[in-house]
């Protein structure tokens, strides 16, 4: 069997509406803790204005590096059909049994579609991962239905960041950019599609470079629900302590290679030491919270450094809201080279209120951070930088507050998804 339905005694229950098959390999479902929730909400979106949602998934969950107990009720009885395909699966986050695992999800997903009762009338998918994206395109394309893709990552710009060595780096990326089956299957997505979704306007526009055809696009950032966001804030907010005279900094997200935390731990020494000798921000804490491959390197830093740093492990969404919200400043730590543009933690550090540092070297989000005045951009992988950001940024309260309110203001405007997701349904009735 290289698929599951979850949630079959709804299979005829739509006979008259449209179609559509939602298709992703990493989201949030049921009673999980961890992942992304992007589809999913689409997926409740186009049920709410009348279509018929199949939701497609793999039978591996990406955060948990675990497979999944497909038969549990909690992925069934929805207002929308899961079907699971099968995959190997993984234990890491990028290496070969990661890329192979997806190959056989693209193959299984194939199969899928050609097995199926009953043709979609639009396909809607993510990519990456590009195997499984090529999948989608070419199976709308020989069945003459329109493909929309959810452009969240670039792949394989984005794996330039493991590659550590720079000049090595500047000789492999083009040989890799040309080579491998990564960028053959998503300039074969880019050129098949029939619209595109991105989650920020670099990311929108990229299927330009592999196509002559415009094409119907929009960007749609990640965001979050506010009212879930301040819910959880408001739920957490006394339960967890911060003393008044500490002084809160604070990054939440994966610990993966992309993102320059060890800039940020010692940026935190460099504070503390100044505090000893100036009696300044000496009630310092740097709050990290989540996990991820590089936890090691960065608590064995932090010690040997003794930084005022605490990582607090993975916490689910609403703990976590309540923290950005305690927070006196955000911090948005990526390295030079990462290819990230901007990032899903967005959202939710808008909606905290909290002043945004931003280390991250795109040209989009900088532009965004100076013009909507939520926060200030520092140089990648410079601690002294980073340090000297935080130091002035504390002991200007009046300006903290101001660049939290307008953060505030953007993410209702602009992250909120059921306000902002509006733009892919109405993509997807046009090419409807």
């Amino acid at each position: 069997m290289v698929w599951m339905d979850a949630n079959n005694k709804r299979h005829n229950h739509f006979h008259k509406q449209q179609h559509i098959a939602v298709v992703t390999m990493g989201v949030k479902l049921g009673g999980e803790t961890r992942g992304y929730t992007r589809f999913r909400t689409i997926a409740e979106m186009l049920v709410e204005q009348g279509f018929r949602v199949d939701l497609i998934t793999t039978n591996f969950q990406h955060w948990d590096k675990a497979h999944r107990d497909t038969t549990q009720e909690c992925y069934q009885g929805l207002p929308y059909r899961i079907l699971f395909i099968e995959e190997p699966g993984y234990s890491k986050n990028l290496d070969l049994t990661r890329i192979k695992s997806h190959a056989q999800a693209a193959k299984n997903l194939r199969r899928l579609f050609d097995t199926i009762a009953g043709p979609y009338d639009l396909i809607y998918a993510e990519i990456p991962p590009n195997d499984v994206a090529r999948v989608c395109a070419e199976f709308a394309v020989e069945n003459n239905i329109p493909f929309v893709a959810d452009i969240n990552d670039l792949w394989p710009e984005a794996m330039s960041i493991t590659i550590k060595n720079r000049l090595l780096k500047k000789i492999a990326m083009p040989i890799i950019s040309a080579t491998t089956s990564f960028a053959a299957d998503a300039r074969v997505t880019y050129q098949l599609l029939s619209g595109a979704i991105g989650t920020s306007d670099e990311y929108t526009a990229r299927p330009a470079l592999d196509r002559a055809e415009p094409y119907p696009r929009a960007t749609v950032y990640v965001g979050n629900k506010l009212a879930e966001f301040d819910a959880g804030a408001a739920r957490y907010l006394g339960e967890i302590d911060k003393p008044s005279a500490e002084f809160w900094v604070t990054y939440a997200g994966t610990l993966g290679a992309s993102y320059d935390l060890h800039t940020l731990v010692k940026a935190a020494a460099i504070i503390r030491n100044q505090a000893a000798q100036k009696s300044e921000l000496a009630f310092l804490r740097v709050k990290i919270l989540g996990d991820g491959p590089e936890r090691g390197s960065l608590e064995a830093l932090t010690h040997e450094l003794d930084a005022p740093v605490d990582f607090c492990g993975y916490v689910e969404f609403p703990q976590m809201a309540a923290y950005l919200s305690l927070s006196d400043i955000v911090v948005n730590s990526l390295k030079k080279d990462a290819a990230q543009s901007i990032v899903g933690k967005i959202g939710d550090y808008l909606a905290s209120g909290s002043p945004i540092i931003n280390t991250g070297s795109s040209k989009e989000f900088c532009n965004k951070v100076n013009k909507d005045g939520f926060g200030i951009n520092v140089e990648a992988e410079n601690p002294q930088a980073l340090a000297q950001a935080i130091t002035d940024l504390c002991h200007r309260k009046s300006q903290r507050k101001m660049m939290g309110s307008k953060g505030r203001a953007i993410a209702e405007k602009e992250f909120d998804q059921p306000r902002s997701y509006q733009k892919i349904s109405d993509l997807i009735k046009t090419l409807l």
